[in-house]
């Protein structure tokens, strides 16, 4: 079932993904050559602490059996999602990396990820970020009352493959709200004979996420059982914005 929040809920979310923003300024910053990714988790969970904020991920899913154990994902390079930071792992010029981050705000979630160059990177990496991020924009100018859910997908599929890159299958967005993984699952692309999938309503709240690789679609998990990787060894990129449909526009929750 999808929840559909009112506009004082959705309000609440604002606040959460203002604080996610905040903490993706300060990554901005932060990402250079010699940082290692537990220093961007320490100053992430400084910052979402700071805003009377809890870390969503660290923990999740609090079953007490391989929880996460780290307030941001960092995924560098052939890593796609869920990478661990890590204080043995240092940035190096020309890598790529995407910081995932969530924040709970008063119950509500925000969630929000992106991509950065670490310095100078090279061509096929720079054109890789850039469709990642046009098939993000490209979704969520289909995240509008009145059309359907696939519209999203369509948009994103599409963005991806035109410029020959491809569009991982196994990870997805989701709904978002008072738990970070709510119904539905918004794919990036469209599965053969699927239906359109159900019409979109004010007060709807996703999280719109491509993944997209450089060489072929296919990831495998590593032996911690979180870091997603390519399973050719090629980069990739993760771009996510936590989105509000309304009466009119789009509402990027997530945006700076």
């Amino acid at each position: 079932m999808i929840i559909l929040k009112s506009k004082s809920e959705i309000a609440e979310m604002r606040e959460a993904g203002r604080i996610v923003a905040r903490v993706h300024g300060a990554m901005r910053e932060m990402i250079k050559p010699g940082v290692t990714t537990a220093e961007l988790n320490a100053r992430a969970e400084e910052i979402i602490r700071g805003a009377n904020a809890v870390p969503s991920f660290l923990g999740y899913p609090h079953t007490g059996q391989n929880d996460f154990p780290a307030s941001i994902c960092a995924s560098i390079n052939s890593e796609l999602v869920h990478g661990i930071p890590s204080k043995q792992r240092w940035l190096e010029p020309g890598d790529i990396i995407s910081i995932d981050v969530g924040a709970t705000y008063k119950g509500w979630v925000g969630d929000g990820a992106w991509t950065y160059a670490v310095g100078e990177i090279d061509e096929e990496s720079q054109h890789l970020l850039e469709a990642t991020e046009g098939a993000l924009w490209a979704g969520i100018a289909q995240a509008r009352a009145g059309n359907r859910l696939s519209d999203i997908s369509r948009a994103v599929q599409s963005y991806v493959e035109t410029r020959k890159f491809s569009v991982v299958r196994e990870y997805t967005g989701h709904g978002v709200g008072r738990r970070m993984h709510e119904e539905p699952q918004v794919l990036n692309f469209v599965p053969q004979g699927a239906g359109r999938g159900p019409r979109l309503q004010a007060g709807m709240t996703f999280a719109i996420e491509p993944m997209v690789n450089a060489g072929a679609r296919h990831t495998r998990v590593l032996s911690d059982g979180w870091t997603v990787v390519t399973a050719d060894g090629k980069r990739c990129a993760h771009f996510e914005h936590s989105v509000a449909i309304t009466d009119g526009e789009p509402e990027v929750l997530t945006a700076s």
